[in-house]
């Protein structure tokens, strides 16, 4: 992770940690980067890049400073206004963009945004790139064998324009209507948009193919985005799903890459339990080319027994739908993702895509011809323990020989009935300790052990 950018953009509070300025040089240095590029290349055709938002009201914001910058540097800027972050990952890859932008803090208040940078074939940008963008935002930058001071304006005919083009929402539409396999008509869905991206684009695809829907938060004004609403606030769809007497309900964030289920009864189908019954459903089919799922360190102990007795392969990866889509890419797996709903099909996207994995869900609850609480049942999710501990020094408290000492001892003691996870967090000074295990009762007793040797060990902040 750089100065600026995490594994999901460069995010944070409008105006304060993220400005209008900041998008502005964005935009300015992508414009030229990629002018730049084209023009080594022997190219004259300017570069081309590709925008999206979500409903927050600094997006607006964010979009016109990023236009500013892009135009003024000589790149041309295509808008699809507001959309969610897979459909800019879908255009920037099928209708060759140099890159895209989406501009969105995901799943955070309405006051934060961010800005998350995708290459033409639509993945998140390289590392090279960003760090060349957050050396530019300092002041620094050297590229090209010199050192720059500023980059260059365009003037003339070399300035670049903007271009409106909803046309690629639209088709964005159309392709996820397009895989579609089954009608489903006669089916119940609930749909809870969180005020976001997905508020125009998923009740359209849902109907054009037949279903019953009912949609909940699709009135965004610029300041409920999230707000008691959608993926992180799942209460709300899991009451109107009994209420209703609905047969599912999906559950998106606020750039609608990730999707949480609601299954008939009103419990949640997360995102292990979704790569869980894609899984099984690919395989019976003889579709899960390399036998595997692929998920972060997070994925819960119930997902790796259940796909056990499948004979199922998994990998962990680090804690990220980027690092997940990595190693999906290089070893061409279909399916994996994070317990939060971020779920990558690769066949179908290059990102977490919402409404694509509700759209699998569905797929499979029409193959099989059950709800999704019998589709979901033969995974059995263990109770967590998590305790975060507040320390000085991440790395010290992480290498300390008595807390790894414990770790080991705790593992030991498990065995195959559970596991112990001690991880730095990537954004506070925390070392976060999980047990997950048969009972709450065991994770309570094993997490209270590692902590208690932080604690003892003196490595714990006031």
């Amino acid at each position: 992770m750089g100065k600026y950018f995490g594994t999901d953009g460069f995010r944070g509070e409008a105006n304060k940690t993220l400005t209008a300025g900041h998008a502005y040089k964005v935009g300015r240095f992508l414009g030229w980067y990629y002018g730049e590029l084209k023009r080594r290349a022997g190219e004259e055709a300017a570069p081309r890049v590709v925008i999206g938002k979500d409903t927050r009201r600094s997006s607006y914001m964010f979009e016109y400073a990023l236009v500013a910058g892009l135009t003024a540097s000589g790149a041309d800027a295509y808008l699809l206004h507001v959309t969610t972050t897979p459909s800019v990952a879908y255009i920037a890859r099928v209708d060759s963009f140099d890159c895209g932008i989406m501009i969105s803090a995901s799943h955070n208040p309405y006051y934060d945004n961010g800005i998350k940078l995708i290459n033409g074939q639509g993945e998140k940008i390289d590392e090279k790139t960003i760090a060349l963008v957050e050396n530019y935002l300092d002041g620094k930058l050297e590229v090209f064998g010199r050192q720059w001071a500023d980059v260059p304006y365009a003037e003339g005919e070399k300035i670049g324009r903007t271009v409106d083009y909803v046309s690629g929402r639209n088709r964005y539409i159309g392709y996820l209507i397009s895989l579609g396999m089954y009608s489903f008509k006669g089916v119940k869905v609930g749909l809870d948009c969180a005020n976001g991206s997905s508020w125009n684009i998923a009740k359209a695809v849902f109907d054009a193919l037949g279903a019953t829907t009912y949609v909940i938060n699709a009135e965004p004004n610029g300041l409920n985005i999230n707000e008691n609403a959608g993926s992180t606030h799942i209460e709300g769809l899991r009451k109107f799903v009994v209420e209703k007497g609905l047969d599912v309900g999906f559950a998106y964030d606020g750039d609608a890459d990730r999707c949480l289920c609601v299954d008939e009864t009103g419990e949640i189908v997360n995102g292990d339990h979704i790569m869980y019954l894609y899984a099984r459903y690919m395989k019976e089919r003889g579709k899960l080319v390399t036998n595997k799922v692929v998920t972060t360190i997070m994925s819960n102990f119930g997902l790796y027994k259940a796909l056990d007795e499948l004979g199922i392969e998994y990998a962990k990866t680090a804690v990220g739908d980027k690092y997940v889509y990595e190693y999906m890419a290089t070893h061409g797996d279909r399916i994996g993702g994070e317990q939060s709903g971020h779920i990558i099909f690769s066949k179908y996207a290059s990102t977490g895509d919402g409404i694509l994995t509700s759209l699998k869900v569905m797929e499979v609850m029409m193959a099989q011809e059950k709800p999704l609480s019998k589709l979901r049942a033969p995974m059995a999710m263990y109770p967590q323990v998590l305790i975060n501990v507040k320390v000085k020094d991440k790395a010290a408290a992480q290498a300390d020989a008595d807390v790894q000492a414990a770790v080991k001892e705790v593992a030991e003691a498990l065995g195959d009935t559970g596991r112990i996870l001690l991880r730095e967090s990537g954004t506070e000074p925390v070392i976060r300790v999980m047990v997950e295990a048969e009972t709450k009762e065991i994770c309570q007793k094993y997490t209270e052990k590692v902590v208690a040797v932080i604690r003892n060990n003196g490595h714990e902040s006031a």
